[in-house]
């Protein structure tokens, strides 16, 4: 028999990315979600199509066959799976996640009854800095619901040991990850035709954290351990989503008529502004986590520049740039980088060039509909000034160093 991954979530990166690699080194991958439709059409056709866009323009087509799904409605079915796999991984979104954790900790329950001592390790493919806490949390609190677990700690285990026996914990792992493959949607009319299709870029590394595991590495070829993951998730964040966010909103700014990402970076002032906010952020990262090179940084911003180029995506500035009240949250990529950078009394003038940028952003769908919260934060900007939108929809504080530089940077970038 095949080793068996349980994958909460069959969305496009559930499907794209960690199903497609665990399916590809033979383990049979069973999918749990809400969607009846994907679920239904998963069981009756045992596989779907994975489409890698190339920059040069051809397609590859990647077979993902051996899977099979089950209705997260169906809990007791879904606790059944989770007892009985060999690894388990998420990729269901920051709001779904606590739901999900509440299933894993039923599914543990019903583990250590079915096989006692064997560790069960959950990789969260969630692109969120405290994943692991989210749904250790959750797990804790479904096992105090359900009266703990009937295992105690050995006679010589400590209080907290005996504790995290009560809970599972010392049998589940949880491992972060740092996803930076880009998955584009789907247009409508191929997804019509096909609700199981996904598009990809052809990056296919997911880096995991190494310390996470309770069990052994799974014999995944396209996985990379690391030991600092913490630095990986920010690499992503204050890297990766901030220049994919900065070429949105200067390429928004520089031609509000610009539609493709691909087309934003092809504008000089758009590429030069992205890279050196890139630059700064990357400087901040060096100076944080010395695990990071300050060569190999660079040559990721390179990478992702010519990754974010490939007109075959067809990724959107819209779509890129959509949800300010998320983007410029205080810990998210532009605010959290410049705080970064400030830390290490770093300048951080391009990225605040970025956030200014950003409160002027008002790039619509296809239908021409823009979203509504990022509506409010401009028009928050317009009436009240860059002041107030840094201290209210990103949470900066008055008095607070840090804060306060990343203010005067940003209100000193609005009066320019």
């Amino acid at each position: 028999m095949s080793a068996k991954l349980v994958l909460f979530g069959a969305g496009n990166i559930g499907r794209s990315f960690i199903a497609e690699l665990f399916a590809s080194a033979g383990y049979e991958v069973v999918f749990v979600d809400i969607n009846e439709t994907v679920v239904d059409e998963l069981n009756r056709r045992g596989g779907y199509d994975v489409v890698i866009k190339h920059p040069e323009g051809t397609d590859e087509v990647l077979p993902v066959r051996g899977v099979r799904a089950v209705n997260a409605a169906q809990a007791q079915a879904v606790i059944a799976e989770v007892a009985r796999a060999d690894i388990a991984a998420t990729a269901v979104g920051s709001g779904a996640l606590p739901s999900v954790a509440k299933l894993i900790g039923a599914g543990m329950a019903e583990r250590r009854r079915r096989r006692p001592g064997d560790p069960l390790d959950v990789i969260l493919a969630e692109n969120v800095r405290d994943a692991a806490s989210v749904v250790r949390e959750g797990v804790r609190a479904q096992a105090d619901a359900s009266g703990g677990a009937s295992a105690s700690a050995s006679g010589g285990a400590s209080a907290d040991d005996a504790a995290d026996e009560s809970h599972g914990d010392a049998l589940l792992g949880l491992v972060q990850t740092s996803i930076g493959k880009m998955v584009p949607i789907v247009p409508a009319d191929v997804s019509a035709r096909d609700p199981l299709v996904v598009f990809a870029e052809p990056y296919d590394t997911l880096i995991v954290d190494a310390k996470g595991f309770r069990g052994e590495l799974p014999p995944v070829d396209r996985i990379r351990a690391v030991d600092d993951i913490r630095a990986y998730v920010d690499r992503k964040l204050f890297l990766h989503n901030l220049g994919h966010a900065a070429v949105a909103y200067l390429g928004f700014q520089a031609d509000p008529a610009v539609t493709l990402i691909a087309d934003a970076l092809g504008i000089e002032s758009v590429r030069e502004g992205a890279a050196r906010a890139m630059s700064e952020s990357a400087a901040a990262l060096a100076y944080a986590y010395p695990s990071l090179s300050p060569g190999d940084l660079h040559d990721h911003r390179d990478d992702l520049l010519a990754r974010f180029a490939n007109r075959a995506l067809g990724d959107t500035v819209f779509r890129v740039g959509r949800d300010l009240p998320r983007k410029l949250a205080r810990e998210d990529r532009l605010v959290g980088a410049m705080l970064l950078a400030s830390r290490g009394g770093l300048p951080f003038a391009a990225i605040a060039a970025v956030y200014l940028a950003a409160l002027g952003f008002a790039a619509a769908d296809e239908s021409g509909r823009r979203n509504a919260p990022d509506e409010e934060v401009v028009r928050l900007a317009e009436s009240r000034g860059a002041g107030t939108v840094l201290t209210t929809v990103s949470g900066l504080r008055r008095g607070d160093r840090d804060d306060e530089r990343v203010i005067a940077a940003v209100t000193a970038a609005a009066g320019r």
